[in-house]
């Protein structure tokens, strides 16, 4: 049976909807090692589960996902442990890529770092116009290998994702919308009902086959752009995640203290 027996991940059928809540509330649905198998498993069973027509992809409590986890970063400078991360996070991403049923990400709060990541290369972005979007990444001193680099210029052009990226800077699900960065942004009560405008777009008299052609068309150029840059990018993360930046940003964390960064 596909989809059960997650640690991080709570699944709720309906009909031919899965809603798979990350559910790590007390720490902003953080991504650590557990979180990051679980989202491997679901998008990868979700596409075999011949009964799941549309994926929603949301996190419990007040945030989408803020991100990488402090104390997974601190494993993850052992080099082994980093490297089974990236063919995680590269099997998540090629995954929501190649699945050729539609997900949409329910972003109900923060989508910050890894989080928005997997958010914005969902099919359908769909958030709380106070939720805030950020890939942070140069202020914890990595590299933003994760498929930021990728996704964020496909969306809203070089120019501006220079500027979210290489400055690190929150926008609002507003703001996202105005850009295309996300398809919608609605006040927090209409939340719901919005995404459940696009669950029965995609369940209710829908063809089927029609939208799932149409999808793996849309991504082919989304799939080039990630084959050409995802090794590079986690190759540079993988580079910063030695660095004594790097290592700074998690003492400071942990100090709750800004970080002083060396450039080393």
């Amino acid at each position: 049976m596909y989809l059960e027996n997650f640690k991080s991940i709570l699944i709720e059928r309906r009909g031919p909807a899965v809603y798979a809540t990350m559910n790590r509330p007390e720490l902003l649905n953080c991504i650590n090692g557990a979180l990051d198998f679980d989202m491997m498993r679901l998008i990868w069973e979700f596409d075999l589960d011949p009964t799941a027509e549309v994926l929603i992809i949301t996190g419990a409590g007040r945030a989408f996902s803020a991100g990488g986890d402090i104390e997974y970063m601190r494993e993850t400078q052992d080099p082994a442990k980093f490297h089974q991360g990236i063919k995680q996070g590269k099997k998540i991403l090629n995954g929501i890529l190649t699945c050729e049923k539609p997900i949409i990400a329910r972003v109900n709060g923060d989508a910050i770092g890894l989080g928005a990541t997997i958010a914005l290369f969902c099919d359908i972005v769909i958030a709380d116009e106070k939720a805030r979007f950020a890939d942070p990444h140069v202020h914890v001193g990595l590299a933003a290998g994760d498929g930021g680099a990728i996704i964020w210029p496909q969306l809203i052009g070089h120019a501006r994702a220079k500027r979210y990226l290489l400055g690190g800077e929150l926008i609002n699900g507003r703001d996202a919308a105005d850009i295309g960065l996300i398809a919608f942004a609605v006040p927090a009560e209409e939340l719901d009902a919005k995404v459940d405008e696009w669950v029965k777009r995609f369940t209710v008299n829908a063809a089927s086959r029609a939208i799932r052609y149409t999808k793996t068309t849309l991504n082919l150029s989304l799939l080039q752009s990630f084959n050409h840059m995802v090794d590079a990018g986690f190759a540079y993360e993988m580079l910063s995640s030695q660095s004594a930046d790097h290592v700074e940003a998690i003492d400071a964390f942990e100090a709750k203290r800004k970080p002083k960064f060396i450039g080393k």
